[in-house]
């Protein structure tokens, strides 16, 4: 009888368990998941960007930008960059919004440490600037045409300085920040200004 009782319990525990049951991972193969990983020599960003407008005298521009750098090296890169941004403000008279799409070709010197990677990036190229001048209450006072609303491209060219920070949060994804100084040649002289970014990486 008691011989019966205990085939009975290993036939029951051995159908309680079907062969086809997916193993429960590994705390070690979950920690996996979290490990820094070197990747590849391409990072691919993109996120928010804020700054300041580049041919606007007050306000504060917002985006969205995208870049990809290639690592020549472990301490030197380089790749290419391009955001979009508007910033609109007004006065009694009219009311005006920027929007900047800033190309640039980068170049950045970095360090490795750990889940992070450090940097200073350069960034030189043409800001094509969109201006929209549009008179507060023109269509009330039943203004038309270039009395009520003008609109004007220009082309100028424009240098950025940034401190790059890259952080490795999951597999190849990273959190990417940035952000520093921008000159731009406008009217024949000197504008400055500051842009910085926020977003995600990706380094396959």
């Amino acid at each position: 009888m008691r011989r019966l009782a205990c085939g009975l319990l290993v036939i029951g525990l051995a159908a309680g368990s079907p062969r086809g049951a997916k193993a429960q991972p590994s705390p070690s193969e979950n920690a996996d998941a979290w490990r820094v990983h070197a990747g590849g020599h391409l990072t691919v960003d993109g996120g928010l960007v804020l700054g300041l407008p580049v041919a606007l005298g007050t306000g504060l521009s917002t985006g969205v930008g995208v870049g990809a750098m290639t690592m020549l090296s472990p301490v030197f890169s380089w790749g290419v960059r391009a955001s979009w941004a508007t910033a609109t403000e007004s006065s009694m008279v009219w009311s005006v919004t920027h929007a900047d799409l800033r190309l640039r070709a980068a170049a950045a010197v970095q360090h490795s440490a750990g889940r992070g990677r450090f940097g200073l990036r350069l960034g030189a190229g043409p800001s094509v600037i969109h201006e929209s001048r549009v008179r507060n209450q023109g269509m009330l006072a039943g203004l038309t045409g270039t009395a009520l609303e003008t609109s004007a491209f220009t082309t100028v060219p424009a240098v950025d300085l940034e401190a790059v920070i890259a952080v490795h949060i999951l597999g190849p994804w990273l959190l990417a920040m940035s952000g520093g100084p921008s000159l731009a040649r406008l009217d024949g002289g000197a504008h400055w200004g500051f842009t910085g970014q926020l977003g995600v990486g990706w380094q396959p």
